[in-house]
């Protein structure tokens, strides 16, 4: 990987963007590029060197373009609402906003799929879609703001990717803009393509492949009816259980989701969503398709969780109460914020079996850490969301996160689990991926970044480390052991 000297290069690189973009869309001064210094983690921040406002694909091709000529780092962001510090610019570089982007192309109801720009906010998607009888299955949490573009980085998830899948199952073309301009077209309309499937490594590469200028997404039938079911229980513990157990009777939910006591109460303080204060945790379930089916499935989930000691079941009586319920489940990092100064949210993936374990395990984590820990997460498929509640200004209090977070993390490696389920690695979880990974794949990831950004100007320092800073951080983690 090169070393690129952008104190040499930045001022032509500048003078040259000013001629190619209007002032409003090249911001440079101080104040202008302060709202940029963070993604939604904003416990790591760097000034850019400047922001370029995209427009345009053209724009995209440009602005990589320059960089690529003058060795200056490139660092791309959609709407800024990422959780893993993934979008943290580049303190000698650029960093590429495409949130302007975003216009809905096209609609084609007869191969039920849109044509995207990358801004387009993802709940919008549905929006439009919904007019035809259609809707966009992934649903983050941040759906109402967070853009597609940064969904296919993250390879976002949501409340319904159970049934529905993430991110990579739901798109089915997209455009590329490498490192030095070229435009690359990935996927199509087709279900099979020849080659490799870079459709999917794009996916989840979090920019440092290219930058998405453009993405065709697959659209779902809604479906006929949906049910939703809440049910509360005396013991975590019960709660996890019944999760796996209601998949081994052979029902797939279109969202089953889990909140402890501490979000429960959080929540319902927060607006009032109608959940039972007393219940240790709750699971809140969607079932869709046929009215048929979904009847039978309603019956034999009812007799699940009351055989794995739910203290109430009940089914949303309308469609109010229905979105009551998910209301609170989608309040719940708001609502957390009430009650402290700070909070850090991290993401990782067990095995469905293993979540009352892991659960377990991070309460004891916190109780070491001095901190307190809330739950809310996509139960179904094993994807948690701790979130560390902590007060910034305590000396000591950021480290005492990290070091609970990275402890988290690192047992859902140990129990078959993985470090992420949809907030991507970025920065935040840097160290964990030499955990995760071995020298041998680590240095295939390497390779393949290499293939597509030979310079290392692509969102550099994030997602992939160094199989040098690898090995530091195993010692590192076996003194702490």
């Amino acid at each position: 990987m090169e070393n690129y000297d952008v104190n040499n290069n930045s001022s032509q690189l500048l003078h040259k963007l000013r001629q190619l973009l209007p002032r409003e869309r090249l911001l440079t001064e101080r104040e202008q590029l302060a709202p940029f210094e963070s993604d939604a983690l904003p416990v790591y921040c760097e000034r850019p060197l400047a922001v370029a406002l995209a427009e345009s694909e053209e724009e995209i091709v440009t602005v990589a373009r320059l960089c690529g000529e003058h060795r200056v780092p490139l660092v791309s962001r959609g709407a800024g609402t990422g959780l893993s510090a993934g979008a943290k610019p580049h303190g000698r570089g650029i960093l590429l906003v495409t949130a302007p982007m975003d216009r809905i192309l096209a609609i084609n109801t007869h191969s039920l799929t849109a044509r995207l720009q990358p801004g387009v906010p993802n709940l919008q998607i549905s929006q439009v879609a919904v007019r035809h009888g259609l809707f966009y299955a992934p649903d983050p949490s941040s759906q109402i703001a967070c853009s597609i573009g940064g969904n296919v980085a993250e390879n976002a998830g949501g409340v319904h990717c159970l049934k529905y899948g993430v991110t990579v199952h739901n798109v089915v073309g997209l455009r590329l803009v490498t490192w030095d301009g070229e435009i690359l077209t990935f996927g199509g309309e087709c279900l099979a393509q020849p080659g490799y499937d870079l459709l999917a490594l794009v996916h989840g590469s979090e920019g440092c492949l290219g930058i998405v200028s453009e993405i065709t997404v697959k659209l779902t039938r809604v479906p006929a009816e949906t049910r939703t079911l809440m049910a509360d229980f005396a013991s975590i513990g019960a709660a996890a259980d019944a999760v796996s157990a209601i998949v081994r009777a052979g029902v797939v939910p279109a969202a089953l989701e889990m909140m402890d006591a501490l979000v429960i109460s959080a929540t319902e303080a927060f607006c009032q969503a109608g959940y039972d204060l007393d219940a240790a945790a709750i699971l809140l379930i969607d079932l869709d398709g046929d009215p048929l089916e979904v009847d039978a499935e309603a019956a034999l989930v009812e007799a699940v969780l009351r055989k794995f000691q739910a203290t109430r079941v009940q089914r949303a009586q309308d469609e109010d109460q229905r979105q009551r319920w998910w209301k609170g489940r989608k309040s719940a990092f708001p609502a957390i914020g009430r009650l402290v100064p700070d909070y850090y949210c991290i993401d990782g993936t067990v095995p469905r079996h293993r979540i009352g374990d892991v659960l377990q395990a991070i309460a004891e984590f916190a109780e070491g850490y001095r901190l307190r820990v809330a739950n809310v997460f996509h139960a179904g498929d094993g994807n948690l969301h701790p979130i560390i509640m902590f007060d910034g200004r305590e000396p000591d209090a950021l480290e005492r996160v990290e070091a609970l977070a990275a402890d988290i993390l690192e047992y859902c490696i140990q129990v078959g689990g993985t470090i992420t389920g949809e907030h991507g690695v970025g920065t935040e979880k840097f160290n964990q991926m030499a955990i995760q990974f071995g020298d041998a794949e680590i240095e295939q990831f390497l390779a393949v970044k290499n293939a597509l950004d030979p310079h290392g100007l692509l969102n550099p320092d994030k997602l992939i480390p160094s199989l040098a800073h690898c090995r530091e951080y195993r010692v590192l983690r076996k003194k702490h052991d």
